[in-house]
């Protein structure tokens, strides 16, 4: 069977494409800088999955960790410390000198579809362009908001321990939350598709809710009310830099923070709506998925709500 190399596969993302790529028969190849990228979670058939070390910032590490994949599969790391336009470059030139038939980018967020400089989004751009120069045939997602990020420790303890839920969207702010299961289905759905080489597709959940429809699933599932209480974007900003703790090194904490407000400050008033996709125009390209992503109640009534299912702040 072919076989995907997943980079960075010790987090929620990368763990949830190992998870899927081996649900569906293919050879998984996990990199990491971990010797034990899965520290204990439950993936059925992990013990099929081959462990190699690699270094994102040290691109000399690329040609071990890629030697005889077929497929790679590749998300920026939220606390990168290059830009992901030179990250995803040399993923893809070290992925055509392997001769992989295709490097897929998941970029986390949403990808703009006009000219202009959209906030920090426009950095999925000039990332795609670097892929596209790089040589590998490439495939882009811009999956734009994670249901997973309801189980991270910057937002699973006020929902758990306090009857909250606590995010910077506004009230009215509509977005298509997605499980990570589902976009590693997107990204498996695509390799063998000719006409998603050299292709980019937003991408996002069944359905588009505002902050009081998601509390409404949260109290279905934990049995008792569950409050609408947004933060404020500085607020948010701040949560983020005490739950990554000892991760994020002093001297960047101020700047990620800031940056995560502005983050969101734009997305709260954007016209642009970086949370909204269009799931017409995503099921005219993937009629196969219309009708199997999960809702959002049915994600949330099966995940695994308690400390056991800690993962790192950004994984």
């Amino acid at each position: 069977m072919a076989l995907i190399t997943v980079v960075g596969a010790s987090g929620r993302q990368g763990m949830a494409q190992v998870r899927q790529a081996l649900a569906a028969g293919y050879d998984v190849r996990a990199l990491s800088r971990h010797e034990d990228p899965f520290a204990g979670a439950r993936i059925d058939g992990v013990e099929r999955v081959e462990v190699r070390p690699i270094d994102l910032y040290e691109p000399e590490t690329y040609t071990a960790a890629f030697e005889g994949s077929d497929y790679i599969f590749y998300t920026h790391p939220l606390q990168a410390r290059a830009d992901r336009a030179v990250l995803v470059g040399e993923v893809g030139k070290a992925g055509a000198a392997a001769g992989v038939k295709r490097v897929v980018w998941n970029t986390s967020s949403w990808i703009p579809d006009k000219p202009g400089d959209a906030h920090t989004y426009a950095g999925n751009t000039a990332g795609i362009n670097a892929l596209w120069r790089s040589g590998a045939p490439g495939t882009v997602f811009g999956s734009v908001l994670f249901m997973d990020n309801l189980l991270t420790n910057w937002a699973r303890p006020f929902i758990v321990n306090e009857d909250r839920y606590v995010y910077p969207h506004n009230p009215s702010l509509e977005a298509n939350w997605i499980s990570l299961d589902d976009v590693a289905k997107f990204m498996l759905a695509s390799i063998e598709r000719p006409d998603m080489e050299g292709a980019w597709l937003n991408i996002g959940g069944p359905e588009r809710l505002v902050g009081k429809q998601v509390t409404e699933v949260l109290s279905k599932t934990f049995k008792k009310p569950i409050k609408y209480d947004p933060c404020t974007p500085q607020e948010f900003g701040d949560y983020l830099v005490r739950a990554a703790g000892d991760e994020m090194p002093p001297e960047n904490r101020k700047d990620f923070a800031a940056g995560i407000a502005a983050f969101y400050e734009y997305n709260n008033t954007a016209p642009t709506k970086p949370f909204s996709v269009d799931m017409d125009h995503v099921y005219e390209r993937f009629p196969e998925l219309e009708g199997k992503l999960e809702p959002l109640q049915e994600w949330a009534d099966r995940q695994d709500w308690s400390e056991s299912n800690h993962r790192p702040a950004f994984g």
